[in-house]
């Protein structure tokens, strides 16, 4: 017999779940709800493309007719606005109501708005969406001086494009480094320093509390007492789980909505995955991890057994003149060996981690020829040729285990 599947939300997990359930079940209907009038796309490639001429058909994750071959029924455009799970149905913002014999909750997050006075400023940014982009690029022209409150890898992506632009650019950091939780000490030194010789202020340790202005942003005071001049604000301090819609229901939520290692919520026939979802107490917020917890939820619905297992952390990045790339674990304090080669000009620095004869993690700065070699290793935990670790250098390992 047909089921009724209902997905809500339009991202890489609601997309991933599909493609699971069609390798199983090529008959159910399925329903995908997506609050946006685009076909689900790349968000991570937003701020990477700020400036670039940008079109919805070179973001998208599928082409319009994969969703036509798969059977897809879109709503685009549709907000979930209720969830009766008693008499499992979803009720849509023009009246629909879509009944489903299985749910999945695939409809992520919201970039966390941090506690500053003025945030709401018309002139304040968050990137999140595709029409934030082209807010951004209508009001910018007459900026010149922007503040990024945040430095992780999304505003330095922001900053980078203001920057190539001509605009002058801030970067106001809670924590003592760039990237600390993606780089050692070193390679976010490496960054930093970057990041200033192309003419960016970085101001570390640094808690913004007032964005100064009355409807438009003129300035920012951080803790300390000190001005900062901008005329526009982009911020990018984490994410909050868009768990809204599921207060009035029995679904467990904390920080997401809950669910065990099938990607199952306390109701059986409802599951969830990507930022939407907790699991072990954790929310994701990767791609990487949202690709996999929907794949799991796709076979999990489809009645195939598969359990999430954790997904390998991986960051690519390419800005102010550097590629980097960081993968799995970093910390040197749980690894047995490190290994590290840099140039004394800090074009290029790699250190890799090593614990149990295995690489558990890496940094690459510079030439990217050999990080999807690494990625193999880290992510299939394969094992490394017998080797004095003490004696051995990045490059020698790399000639190594190309050999295998």
């Amino acid at each position: 017999m047909n089921k009724n599947i209902v997905i809500i939300g339009g991202g890489i997990a609601a997309v991933n779940a599909i493609k699971a359930i069609r390798e199983l079940d090529q008959t159910s209907d399925i329903h995908l709800i997506q609050n946006e009038n685009y076909y689900p796309y790349y968000r991570i490639r937003l701020t990477k493309s700020l400036f670039e001429p940008i079109t919805i058909d070179k973001l998208m994750i599928q082409k319009q007719d994969w969703y036509e071959q798969n059977k897809v029924h879109l709503y685009l455009g549709r907000e979930a606005v209720a969830i009766d799970t008693e008499k499992n149905k979803v009720s849509l913002d023009n009246g629909i109501e879509l009944e489903y014999d299985q749910l999945l909750l695939a409809n992520g997050a919201s970039n966390a708005i941090p506690k500053i006075e003025g945030i709401e400023k018309s002139n304040v940014h968050s990137i999140r969406k595709l029409s934030d982009i082209a807010t951004i690029r209508a009001h910018v022209a007459d900026k010149h001086v922007i503040l990024c409150i945040g430095g992780g890898i999304q505003n330095l992506e922001a900053a980078w494009a203001m920057c190539s632009q001509g605009k002058k650019v801030t970067i106001a950091e809670f924590q003592d480094r760039l990237m600390p939780r993606q780089l050692d000490a070193k390679a976010s030194e490496i960054l930093q320093n970057a990041v200033k010789s192309n003419h960016v202020q970085i101001l570390l340790n640094t808690a913004i509390t007032k964005i100064t202005g009355t409807k438009e942003a003129n300035g920012a005071v951080t803790k300390n007492g000190r001005l900062i001049e901008c005329d526009m604000v982009i911020y990018s301090v984490g994410i909050r789980s868009n768990t809204a819609l599921y207060e009035n229901t029995p679904l467990e939520i904390n920080r997401g909505v809950v669910v065990d290692h099938h990607m199952k919520t306390k109701l059986d026939n409802v599951y969830a995955a990507g930022d939407i979802a907790e699991i072990d107490g954790r929310v994701g917020g990767l791609w990487s991890i949202a690709m996999e917890q929907g794949k799991i939820a796709g076979y999990s619905i489809a009645g195939k057994e598969a359990s999430y297992s954790g997904t390998v952390p991986v960051t690519n990045m390419n800005a102010f003149h550097l590629s980097i790339f960081s993968i799995g674990d970093i910390d040197e304090n749980s690894s047995d060996h490190t290994l590290v080669e840099e140039s004394p000009d800090d074009s290029t620095y790699q250190r890799i981690f090593i614990k149990n004869n295995r690489i558990v993690g890496a940094i690459i700065i510079g030439d990217p020829g050999n990080n999807m070699l690494i990625k193999k290793f880290v992510e299939n935990k394969l094992p490394l040729p017998d080797i004095d670790f003490t004696k051995t250098t990045v490059e020698d390992l790399i000639q190594q285990i190309k050999s295998k």
